[in-house]
């Protein structure tokens, strides 16, 4: 609605969105932009450019004529764009769109995955392969980016074993392993191929019961580094002809895994915010916890302050050892390593403010950005290691003594290759 009443234009969305936020009393010196609801990536160049710009330009003031000089006035605007959310698809996250993506200031992807069966991809025409998934992730991580993928469990030709093996298989395989899951389960919507196939018997959503059930299970399998955005679409019931019937899919699954004696470790889950609202308490003894694993050819670090007897989650950090696959150059002359999040979780504190009551601004950061530098340069053999930075933090990394270097924020850490 808010976009039919700006007739689509992109920085008077923002701009009215922006004036009710604050007219409500939210903080808007830190904005995040999600554009999503299709494949941005396969529109004109020319559209794309005007879209982002028109974003960056509502929250400097500036009118730009083209994307580089509207980052660079969002840069040092007084309302900071932290980080751009672009959903995709794996066909559209090749070389030339990661790159136009970089440019833009965006920090994190949503890929549609859906599943992981060639055959399911096959019969639900999703036009590319599994094995272009898998290669997109690489890509995407090599550069930086965060990942995110939509998955849907009730497909066509799946049943309930096949679905929980997949996820299993999502999670545990290097090959996938992403950094944060939207569970869509499968919805039946009138004037849709799934909806005559429904219509005529030949598909058959599960009951309530079982996909609560299902959800519970596949949310055990989530690991701690791994962040579950959504657990459905956000579609008005009276439109869904068959398929989830409960508008708060996420708290039946979680009250089912308590009976079930499950826990889900997911980032959400454990994050201080989250625990503060939900269970009133606070973290106490404050650690730094790490965890490394593969994924997509790629050596992952995930760095973290947590309270580990209370399970609470306070800031986190995504470290990746470049592969020599990466196809930036800025990533490409030696070995470089690369952070691709840097977050620190609880209330919003303005740019310039502290809160001892809140977590933002208290160190945490910096903290994990010197154990990454360490980490990079003792373990991986690294020279330089670089950061995809939000447009509105590049000055927060430059405090850290780093430099802009391309679309990245980057330091030197030893001698450069020859």
């Amino acid at each position: 609605m808010r976009a039919i009443r700006a007739r689509y234009n992109p920085y008077l969305q923002t701009k009215h969105r922006l004036e009710q936020l604050k007219q409500l009393g939210h903080n808007i010196d830190k904005v995040e932009f999600i554009v999503m609801g299709g494949t941005f990536m396969s529109l004109p160049e020319t559209y794309r450019d005007y879209f982002i710009r028109s974003l960056h330009d509502a929250c400097s003031g500036h009118t730009s004529s083209n994307v580089s000089e509207a980052v660079r006035y969002s840069e040092c605007s007084k309302t900071k764009c932290i980080g751009i959310t672009i959903e995709t698809r794996p066909d559209y996250c090749l070389k030339a769109h990661l790159s136009d993506m970089l440019a833009y200031g965006c920090t994190r992807l949503e890929i549609g995955v859906q599943s992981v069966y060639e055959d399911v991809a096959r019969d639900t025409n999703r036009g590319h392969t599994v094995k272009a998934v898998t290669e997109s992730f690489r890509m995407s991580k090599d550069s930086g980016f965060k990942v995110v993928s939509h998955m849907m469990p009730n497909l066509p030709n799946v049943d309930l074993e096949r679905d929980l093996a997949q996820f299993k298989e999502f999670f545990e395989n290097p090959e996938f392993r992403p950094d944060g899951l939207k569970l869509y389960p499968t919805l039946v919507i009138r004037g849709t191929g799934l909806y005559e196939l429904w219509r005529t018997n030949r598909y058959a959503s599960y009951p309530p019961s079982v996909l609560v059930d299902l959800v519970a299970r596949i949310l055990a399998l989530v690991p701690p580094w791994t962040r579950v955005y959504r657990v459905q679409r956000d579609i008005p019931m009276p439109l869904v002809t068959s398929g989830v019937e409960h508008g708060n899919l996420r708290e039946h699954a979680l009250a089912r895994m308590r009976d079930l004696n499950l826990e889900c470790r997911d980032v959400r889950t454990r994050e201080v915010g989250i625990q503060e609202i939900h269970n009133r308490i606070k973290p106490e003894q404050v650690e730094l916890i790490r965890r490394d694993y593969v994924a997509n050819d790629g050596w992952e670090t995930f760095l973290s302050y947590e309270d580990p007897e209370q399970d609470i989650l306070i800031g986190l950090l995504r470290l990746r050892k470049c592969t020599n696959e990466t196809f930036r150059t800025e990533l490409k002359r030696g070995q470089v390593s690369i952070v691709r999040e840097l977050h620190v979780y609880g209330s919003v504190v303005p740019v310039h403010a502290k809160d001892p009551s809140k977590f933002q601004h208290q160190g945490y950061g910096m903290l994990l950005m010197e154990e990454a530098e360490r980490i990079a340069l003792e373990e991986h053999g690294s020279w330089k290691i670089s950061v995809i930075s939000g447009v509105g933090t590049r000055n927060y990394y430059r405090k850290l003594g780093y430099e802009l270097d391309g679309p990245y924020m980057s330091k030197i850490l030893g001698p450069e290759p020859v």
